[in-house]
């Protein structure tokens, strides 16, 4: 990691491009910053909030992250090609327009229905007030789909009047990817996007990718058109387009497409203004770096000589052929290097704490602004390709079986002497700059002693001084909410829910699986009972069976059962999930159940509830 002095004078040599990139084409913004939810509960986002990104930065940010914050806040529309345009700064992804004559064609519809519809109505404002023939998704996670509804009505897609294009396997993954380990991703994610946190210099500064998300109404509407193949064509309007899919890289489905009428290439979440992460803080399936590399290999090579201008999925577009190739190249070199260098030194024996202490990029590609780590590191990516390739043990036998942190911390203070010692030697650390040491001696100290308060509070400085010093947004955020909860507990927020649309999209026996990782195993390991549920609505029969602490799911299979439920989807959500009555349903007839009627009282009681505000920093 470099030094703040290092990243000064990078920032001080800065040569404006992306400044210019940036500003190019800007033809207006809202006159209203603020976007309001349909809902009436506040703003989607404002526009205005990061309005402090002015000037030099100061001492509570480090000055590349600052830089980087300041390009990523441009906001409005922006032309990037006579028939492309942008709208940038509305969320933490950007919205693309492209004239197809008897309509728009609209890339990526932001996260949330109000700040896509407030895009769409300033391209109408200001450059044609023409119908929406086509939406496309060019991956599965939802800050490029979930503002659907704010650029696409359901009836129209449903009719022919509007296509919704997206990579083979895109709602599978668009709906599970969040489901399973749903409620600890978004528990961590408040950490990776500082959602807590004020937002102004002290505060959140963006991800380093792009702004915050909106907090809007998220929506989904299924794709009528999937891409199958790189080199799949498609006419929409007067406009062709060239698909290139890329499975693996940003998501697990994703596809980058080509303009040959324009000479203009749409990279997705595969280029970007930053180094991306290959693991999600807030935790995903580890993306692989060696199929990202390659597939930006096989897009130089497709469409990179062919290329005046390119855009992508957030951050800025770049203009001119020698442009584009250059940095395609840079960026596929930077991917590549972090894959194989990684991986060489894990077959020389280095864990992965050591891979990451002395992996960098080489110069000429470390000082590229779009390779630096705003959003993914070089820290945290070599880790994730240590892990996807041997997972989270490294060989040695002290860690095949440590104790976990709460009993550890314990025995970590007493050896050390006692809480005053620990306090002790993390002033001396502090002192001399040790922060990372620091943080580690008072982690012990607090998850030795929960209500240490005096630990809680240095280790919340620490954490500050870190956020402070850290280039990478995703980082700056996760120490400084870090430090808030040490200083004033966890935020409590609601339980996580799912909107309509994704509910409608999210297959039963997902849901159902959803059900199984929640049941409380020692209820279950006493009971052995099966239910086989019918859903009218659907025409779907599934046989759960309990027995030996777990909840099996089965569908579509013969057999008996100890009771049949027969209903309708939104009742089994209702009952099942949100444990809402059903007495009454049943007496009406709307809910019919044969055998043990008790036996469904039984399995509601299995499945525990959703914990969204669970300690982090402290046991």
């Amino acid at each position: 990691m470099d030094s703040l002095e290092e990243v000064r004078g990078l920032v001080a040599s800065d040569d404006g491009k992306d400044f210019t990139f940036a500003a190019r084409g800007f033809i207006a913004t809202r006159k209203d910053p603020k976007i309001p939810r349909d809902d009436g509960r506040g703003v989607a986002f404002d526009l205005s909030s990061y309005g402090f990104l002015d000037g030099p930065a100061p001492e509570s940010v480090n000055p590349s992250l600052w830089r980087q914050a300041q390009i990523l806040t441009k906001h409005g529309l922006f032309k990037v090609h006579e028939r492309i345009y942008q709208v940038r700064g509305f969320d933490v992804s950007t919205v693309s327009f492209i004239d197809a004559g008897a309509g728009w064609i609209v890339v990526d519809p932001l996260t949330s229905q109000e700040v896509a519809r407030a895009a769409l109505e300033l391209v109408r404002q200001h450059v044609a007030d023409k119908p929406v023939v086509a939406v496309i998704y060019s991956h599965s996670h939802i800050d490029h789909y979930g503002g659907v509804g704010g650029v696409a009505d359901a009836a129209a897609v449903a009719d022919g009047r509007i296509k919704v294009i997206a990579p083979e396997g895109f709602l599978e993954h668009a709906v599970s990817e969040n489901i399973i380990a749903g409620p600890a991703m978004l528990r961590r994610a408040r950490f990776q996007f500082g959602h807590t946190l004020s937002r102004d210099k002290d505060g959140e500064i963006t991800s380093g990718l792009g702004p915050c998300p909106s907090l809007g109404s998220l929506s989904l509407i299924a794709p009528t058109d999937l891409v199958h193949h790189t080199g799949q064509e498609m006419t929409i309007g007067d406009v062709v387009l060239q698909f290139q899919l890329t499975p693996g890289t940003e998501a697990p489905a994703e596809m980058n497409f080509f303009l040959p009428q324009m000479a203009a290439v749409f990279m997705a979440e595969n280029a970007n203004l930053t180094m991306h992460n290959l693991l999600p803080a807030r935790g995903a399936l580890v993306r692989d770096c060696k199929a990202w590399a390659d597939y930006l290999t096989q897009s130089i090579r497709l469409w990179a000589e062919r290329s005046e201008v390119m855009f992508a999925a957030h951050g800025i577009p770049r203009f001119g052929r020698e442009e584009i190739t250059s940095f395609l190249k840079s960026h596929r070199d930077a991917y590549k290097f972090l894959h194989d260098q990684s991986v060489r030194l894990m077959n020389e024996g280095y864990t992965a704490s050591e891979i990451a202490e002395v992996l960098t990029l080489p110069d000429v590609l470390r000082k590229q602004w779009f390779n630096r780590g705003y959003y993914g590191t070089m820290s945290h990516n070599s880790k994730a390709v240590y892990q996807r390739y041997l997972g989270w043990y490294d060989a040695n036998p002290a860690n095949l079986n440590p104790l976990p942190p709460e009993p550890a911390a314990k025995k970590y203070v007493e050896a050390l002497g006692g809480a005053d010692r620990v306090r002790d030697l993390a002033r001396h650390a502090v002192a001399a700059g040790e922060l990372r040491w620091a943080a580690t001696l008072l982690n012990h100290a607090v998850f030795a002693d929960g209500t240490d308060t005096a630990s809680r509070v240095m280790l919340a400085d620490v954490y500050t001084q870190l956020g402070f010093e850290s280039e990478a947004g995703t980082w700056r955020n996760i120490y400084l909410t870090g430090a808030q909860e040490l200083r004033d507990g966890v935020v409590q927020l609601p339980v996580m829910g799912f909107s309509p649309d994704v509910l409608a999209a999210t297959t039963t026996a997902m849901l159902f699986d959803f059900a199984a990782v929640r049941v409380n195993p020692q209820k279950a390991a006493s009971r052995a009972f099966s239910i086989r549920v019918t859903l009218t609505d659907r025409a779907e029969s599934h046989l759960l069976s309990v027995g030996n602490g777990v909840l099996v799911h089965e569908m579509n299979v013969d057999g008996e059962a100890d009771l049949t439920v027969t209903l309708r989807r939104p009742d089994l959500l209702r009952t099942m999930f949100l444990k809402q009555p059903w007495a009454d349903e049943v007496k009406s007839g709307h809910i019919r159940m044969e055998g043990d009627e008790s036996l469904y009282a039984a399995l509601v009681d299995l499945i525990e509830p959703i914990v969204s505000n669970f300690a982090v920093v402290t046991p």
